[in-house]
C-alpha cells in the first residue's frame, strides 16, 4: 500500500486549527505531513526563525487512517526572494526538516533548479508566472517542483487519490500523480535529511542467514561449494 504525504500544511499561530487540519490529514489517508513556514525576505522586517516543536502539539498523535502508526509530522520552510543571496545555505535552515525556494524570477527559476541546496521549488498555481515553464527547465531538476496549493483550514484538505487525479490537469499521468504524493515525496524527505546532516542515509536490510552460517560457507572453496550444492 503506498504511502502517502502531504508537505504543505499552512502554519497558522492558532494551535487549535493546526492541530483539526492534521487530525483530517490522518483521517484522510496520509501518513506523513510537513507544516509549512513562509518566509518572503523581500519584505525587511521577516526574518527566519525556529520552528515550532511538533511535539507540543498532541499529547498522542492522530493514527493514520487504513495504518497502526500515527501521522508524522515534520517542519518545513519556504522562501520567497528574487536574488541569489536569499538561498544560500543558511544555519537557520537546518532547524527544518524540508527547506523550500519560491523564486520570483526566471533567472531565479533556473538556479533552484540546478544550484540550490533546497529540497522543494514551489510554483503557485493560482498566480500568473513572469515567465514560462519549458520542458528543458524541468528536466534533470534536483529538488521536488511542487504546485503550491494552500492548505489552512480542514475543509481544504482533499484526498490523496483526488490530488493524484488533480496532476492530470497539469498533463501529468495517473500513475505520475499517484508518484507525486507519494514516492516522490519520500525522496524529498530523504533529500531533507542528508542536507541536514551533509553526509548521506544509509539503509539497512536484516540477513535472515545466521553469521555462523555465513562464515562457514565463505570458508568452503568455490569448486567445493559447487559440488555441494550439485548434491543438493
Amino acid at each position: 500500500m503506498a504511502v502517502f504525504m502531504d508537505f504543505n500544511i499552512s502554519y497558522t499561530t492558532d494551535k487549535k486549527r493546526l492541530q483539526s487540519v492534521i487530525e483530517t490529514a490522518a483521517h484522510l489517508g496520509y501518513s506523513t505531513v510537513a507544516i509549512n513556514y513562509v518566509v518572503d525576505l523581500e519584505q525587511s522586517k521577516q526574518e527566519i526563525g525556529k520552528p515550532k516543536c511538533v511535539s507540543e502539539l498532541f499529547d498522542t498523535f492522530p493514527i493514520v487512517q487504513g495504518k497502526s502508526r500515527p501521522i508524522k509530522v515534520l517542519n518545513r520552510l519556504t522562501v520567497v526572494a528574487s536574488r541569489a543571496a536569499h538561498f544560500k545555505p543558511l544555519r537557520e535552515y537546518k532547524a527544518y526538516d524540508l527547506v523550500a525556494a519560491y523564486p520570483k524570477t526566471e533567472t531565479l527559476f533556473h538556479a533552484a533548479c540546478m544550484e540550490f541546496t533546497i529540497d522543494i521549488i514551489c510554483v503557485a498555481a493560482t498566480e500568473k508566472q513572469p515567465f514560462f515553464f519549458k520542458r528543458s527547465s524541468v528536466e534533470g531538476v534536483r529538488p521536488l517542483l511542487s504546485v503550491y496549493l494552500n492548505e489552512e483550514i480542514p475543509l481544504e484538505l482533499r484526498g490523496p487519490y483526488d490530488i493524484a487525479n488533480l496532476g492530470l490537469l497539469f498533463g501529468l499521468s495517473e500513475e505520475e500523480g499517484k508518484a507525486a504524493i507519494s514516492t516522490n515525496c519520500r525522496a524529498v524527505h530523504l533529500h531533507g535529511e542528508m542536507r541536514k546532516t551533509a553526509l548521506g542515509i544509509v539503509h539497512s536490510m536484516k540477513n535472515e542467514q545466521p553469521l555462523t552460517e555465513r562464515q562457514e560457507e565463505e570458508d568452503v572453496p568455490a569448486s567445493k561449494r559447487a559440488k555441494i550444492e550439485m548434491a543438493q
